[in-house]
């Protein structure tokens, strides 16, 4: 009995050796993978990036050939290390460094040692890599920009980091990715699909041929071309324009949305974040931290609109039915409010209506306007909250929802904001506690392409297309519905009539109408906007913003712009005289008026952002 039990338990015993060594053979897979790994190696082939050409076909993007010298830790063997660094030219310790980077990372998967060789560096050490086991250089393509302008819309491509190849199971080590605009937005778009090879290796781990014939082998698949709505004649003009200065401007084709053009200042040339170069000049572009030169300002800015936002308050006036177009109030030289005070206003005829207060900018006029909108209801906590609504549905305090990655929402105050501020219902507030928001400098802030959608919604008599910067893919038209359908807002396209023609009157008889260009009917509006900073721990008033909107023509607009010139004095001044040229040259690719176009290409605004620093004084505009 003995015996047999000493039989039953060492037959179970086989039983489940054999058992558990067949489930490891045959039924788990992690260890034959884990074989496969060891006598596998695996190579990318990286495919070329889309081209990104302009909305006329003009290429502004495309690629160039780039190579690395790879290393797989694993597999390096002792070599020698004074020639292989005078090669590339790096110490012995530069090396020691990214070795040992490398191993961290992965002993067995590639990691960059040097990127973007030259291709003389390149011809040169490759009749040399085989004295170097375990190192070989990858070929990729790195962008070749045929632009020098741009950058903020383009964006760049930079090596992917840990937590980007964490978060996302394709990019390894090495790998390129689009940061910022276009690169950025429609990387899957761009990248393209990797081939791979899988190289069997013997048990010396030499390279023997395909793994099971290439089956498993995939080609590259080139990343798609894009075309963006971006006009590049007009965008080079426009930063040409704004050299030494700063501001942002942005165009809109008020018809589909398309961004024309988006225009930051100061920039920088867009081929400084490519090749070996690249961090150097980035990290000196990073610490300006006084012109900003990576700070895109016709999204991210937020400024007090000024004296454009006087079209709107006229529009929710005449929705909500508190003032005629011939409804007529006194100016002199200003509107006396509350205890004394004055919002004060420039010397123009008085009294106004609508379109004369339009084009003359009357502040007079809008106080007496936007105090009707807010005191048509019992409180005005209903009132601003109405206000509100009516901004709201032009895109105003909220993200737009564009295609690009940056943004700010903007600021549009409601009850809420203002019973906190005025600590309601411990003190009372009225409308003339928001006087300020009649002619856009209270508490309202806009950023460029919000007030661009603006004018181009008040050109298209009250709806818009959400802006947007990508026009088609491989030539195909987008049909994306976030921006190929149209949104309303809460007035009525009757209301817009009188206030385009008050905008076309600021022209011919307004604020603006020395800026007018000879055959091109344009509307537009004038802007000028207080400017505080802290200077050692004080609020100090600054040079005013200069601000301008517009759009042209006034029948079957083809353009709507919005320019903001920081320290610009008023809105005449720069920004209303770019806003017209951009215009004329976008509609007939040439310039009649050059004597304005001399003016502003000989007129800089340097010596004002540097009086924070210097203490000289600042021209305070009232």
């Amino acid at each position: 009995m003995r015996r047999l039990l000493l039989y039953i338990i060492i037959i179970t015993t086989g039983f489940i050796f054999l058992g558990r060594l067949f489930y490891l053979q045959i039924v788990d897979e992690s260890f034959a993978r884990l074989s496969e790994d060891n006598a596998i190696k695996v190579v990318y082939n990286y495919p070329q990036r889309g081209y990104i050409f302009d909305r006329n076909g003009e290429l502004l993007v495309s690629n160039q050939p780039s190579y690395d010298v790879m290393a797989i830790p694993r597999n390096v063997k002792p070599f020698d290390t004074l020639e292989f660094c005078s090669i590339l030219k790096l110490t012995p310790e530069e090396l020691s460094k990214k070795l040992d980077k490398a191993k961290i990372y992965s002993p067995r998967l590639p990691s960059i040692i040097v990127p973007q060789l030259t291709k003389s560096e390149y011809a040169y050490l490759q009749e040399k890599m085989r004295k170097y086991p375990g190192f070989y250089i990858q070929k990729r393509s790195l962008r070749d920009y045929q632009t020098q302008n741009g950058s903020n819309v383009l964006g760049y491509i930079a090596e992917v980091n840990n937590k980007i190849i964490d978060d996302n199971p394709y990019y390894i080590s090495g790998d390129l990715i689009g940061k910022q605009g276009v690169e950025g937005q429609y990387e899957e778009l761009l990248r393209g699909i990797k081939g791979v090879k899988y190289i069997q290796k013997d048990r010396f781990n030499r390279d023997i041929g395909p793994f099971k014939e290439g089956v498993f082998d995939t080609l590259p698949k080139k990343g798609k071309d894009v075309t963006i709505s971006i006009d590049a004649m007009l965008q080079a003009y426009g930063e040409k324009l704004m050299e030494n200065k700063r501001g942002g401007i942005v165009a809109i084709e008020p018809a589909t949305g398309e961004i024309l053009s988006l225009i930051t200042a100061p920039s920088y040339d867009p081929a400084l974040l490519m090749g070996r170069q690249r961090s150097a000049n980035f990290t000196k572009l990073y610490y300006d931290t006084i012109a900003r030169p990576l700070y895109d300002r016709g999204l991210l800015a937020e400024y007090p609109p000024g004296s454009p936002f006087k079209t709107i308050n006229a529009l929710i006036a005449l929705q909500e039915g508190v003032v005629d177009v011939h409804d007529k109030f006194s100016c002199n030289r200003g509107y006396v409010y509350g205890r004394g005070r004055k919002l004060g206003c420039h010397a123009h005829a008085s009294p106004l209506d609508m379109i004369p207060g339009i084009a003359q900018s009357c502040n007079a006029y809008f106080a007496n306007v936007y105090r009707r909108i807010i005191e048509k209801y019992p409180t005005p906590q209903e009132g601003v909250n109405t206000w509100a609504k009516h901004l709201n549905s032009f895109g105003l305090g909220q993200f737009l929802g564009y295609d690009l990655p940056a943004g700010r929402s903007g600021k549009i105050p409601n009850a809420d904001y203002y019973n906190k501020i005025y600590e309601y219902p411990t003190y009372k507030w009225f409308a003339t506690a928001t006087i300020s928001n009649a002619i856009g400098q209270g508490e309202v802030l806009m950023t460029p392409i919000q007030l661009a959608n603006m004018t181009a919604t008040i050109a298209n008599k009250g709806w818009f297309y959400t802006p947007h910067i990508l026009k088609s893919i491989e030539g195909e038209p987008i049909s994306d519905p976030d921006y190929t359908k149209k949104h309303f807002t809460t007035i009525d396209s009757e209301h817009f009539i009188p206030v385009i023609e008050g905008m076309h009157q600021v022209y011919k008889v307004g604020t603006a109408s020395a800026l007018q260009i000879p055959g091109i009917e344009i509307a537009g509006k004038t802007g000028t906007a207080e400017n505080y900073t802290k200077i050692n721990g004080k609020r100090t008033q600054l040079t005013d913003h200069s601000i301008f909107i517009a759009f042209a023509p006034v029948e079957n607009p083809k353009i709507a712009i919005a320019v903001f010139v920081e320290n610009g004095y008023w809105g005449g001044r720069y920004a209303g005289r770019i806003a017209s040229l951009m215009i004329e040259k976008y509609l007939r690719n040439s310039i009649s008026r050059k004597d304005m176009e001399t003016w502003v290409l000989t007129h800089s605004l340097e010596d004002e952002y540097l009086k924070p620093h210097s203490g000289e004084p600042f021209s305070i505009n009232n």
